[in-house]
């Protein structure tokens, strides 16, 4: 098996089983606040002047930072082009690792939690 039928099998693996968490752990219930089409969590008819929540602030540069650990991993499939693609397969697992139990760590810690 090449490397390149080895990474789609990883990811096709690594996809359904991300999609089978998801149906299996999502909590679906539904209220006026969610059917709302204000998303933003701020009253419309209030004062445009209110101020932002640090913690919108703290999910955005989570997003930003995971964003951009991801894109360092899109030159991966040419990558395994190279003299050894096992050391390139090891330092993206390294990277995914890293990633990983840096979101792990901001899930305990509470930094993706809206409610205090």
């Amino acid at each position: 098996m090449n490397t390149i039928s080895l990474m789609l099998l990883i990811s096709t693996a690594l996809s359904t089983i991300l999609i089978v968490l998801n149906f299996w752990l999502a909590q679906i219930h539904t209220d006026q606040e969610k059917l709302s089409p204000y998303e933003c969590g701020f009253d419309p008819l209030g004062s445009a002047r209110l101020p932002f929540s640090v913690r919108f602030f703290l999910v955005a540069i989570l997003f930003l930072l995971f964003d951009l650990e991801i894109a360092l991993l899109l030159p991966l499939p040419w990558a395994t082009q190279l003299q050894s693609p096992t050391s390139t397969l090891t330092w993206t697992a390294i990277m995914i690792t890293l990633l990983t139990l840096g979101l792990i760590y901001e899930w305990i810690q509470g930094g993706l939690e809206w409610a205090e």
